[in-house]
């Protein structure tokens, strides 16, 4: 048993009666383990005794005003950050690039994780019409899924490890739609798309050190990398387009790079068949790869899907569970 996992330090009982007394964040702070192991275990426990474990009701009932960070600051001297976006998660098997995602987690042991933006599709609260009568998945089910999948990269990375997430334009339809219909119970909890995602900290944008920024779109365009780091003056990475692309670009400050980290979705997803109509996608499933060192970026690295089962990086194929 890992020393970090909460159940080597209380009984079962003794879990549910502090949860229920202190809330989850100060229980893992009492505890000095990880938010997520904290719920990680709560969730075995409602499943082996049928109920329900509460956090005190202040928390459970009400929000004092709680929003999403505009921008996340982050310190990063040696190490390494994985950046994955667009996963537009729909309930079945994961893709293979999450599954990369989940292997290079435990093999790197990153220092950061960030999901840039689009980790969920919400198509049933989208802006636009639907296509013929095609079917959705409930809301529900997408946030099951990516509850599950998720789940999975916060057991596989190390205790130390920041767990981001950077808001998309498809994340945005959750609480665009109940702010719309249902303002008035905008400080319960359930109504902020984070409430279900506890060990994730949410924000629009996250600058590590003084000259990376990520955040899930910005320029649009076929030379979208070229022009978000040459208008942001800062290395900048981004999804949204699906590319999976690097673009360098040096002037009188040195060199810096526009990144799209590609999506972590199959391109032939169903997600994505109708509304482009089965049409030829220049899109590439994948995720990004940072390596700090002394506080300097070096040159970017892609993680590339092969086939079904494998992924290509630093000119190895690799295979995948």
């Amino acid at each position: 048993m890992r020393r970090d996992d909460p159940r080597a330090k209380l009984t079962d009982a003794e879990f549910i009666r502090q949860f229920e007394t202190l809330g989850p964040k100060e229980l893992a702070r009492t505890l000095s383990v990880a938010l997520r192991n904290v719920y990680a275990r709560r969730k075995m426990l409602e499943g082996r005794y049928s109920r329900q474990i509460r956090a005190p009701d202040p928390i459970r009932n009400t929000r004092v005003a709680e929003h999403h960070a505009a921008i996340l600051q982050c310190k990063v001297d040696n190490g390494i950050v994985l950046i994955g976006s667009d996963a537009h998660i729909w309930p079945g098997p994961m893709s293979t690039a999450m599954r990369a995602l989940v292997k290079f987690c435990k093999g790197l042991r990153p220092r950061m994780v960030i999901l840039n933006g689009d980790v969920m599709d919400f198509p049933q609260v989208s802006r636009h019409p639907p296509i013929g009568w095609e079917g959705h998945p409930e809301i529900a089910e997408e946030i099951e899924a990516a509850q599950e999948q998720l789940h999975k990269i916060e057991l596989a990375v190390t205790r130390s490890c920041e767990l981001v997430w950077t808001l998309g334009n498809h994340d945005g339809r959750f609480e665009t739609r109940l702010a719309t219909v249902a303002k008035e119970y905008a400080r319960l909890n359930g109504f902020h798309l984070k409430d279900y995602f506890p060990a994730w900290s949410a924000c629009w944008r996250c600058d590590i050190n003084d000259d990376v920024v990520v955040k899930h779109r910005h320029k649009g365009g076929i030379h979208a990398t070229h022009n978000s780091t040459l208008w942001a003056g800062k290395t900048t990475i981004t999804g949204h387009l699906h590319s999976q692309k690097v673009a360098p670009f040096t002037d009188y400050n040195g060199t810096r790079w526009g990144i799209d980290s590609g999506c972590l979705a199959d391109p032939s997803a169903k997600a994505f068949l109708d509304y482009t109509e089965a049409n030829p996608l220049n899109w590439r499933s994948g995720f990004a790869v940072l390596t700090f060192v002394n506080g300097k970026l070096l040159p970017p690295e892609l993680v590339t899907v092969w086939d079904q089962k494998s992924v290509v990086f630093r000119g190895e194929i690799i295979k995948v569970q």
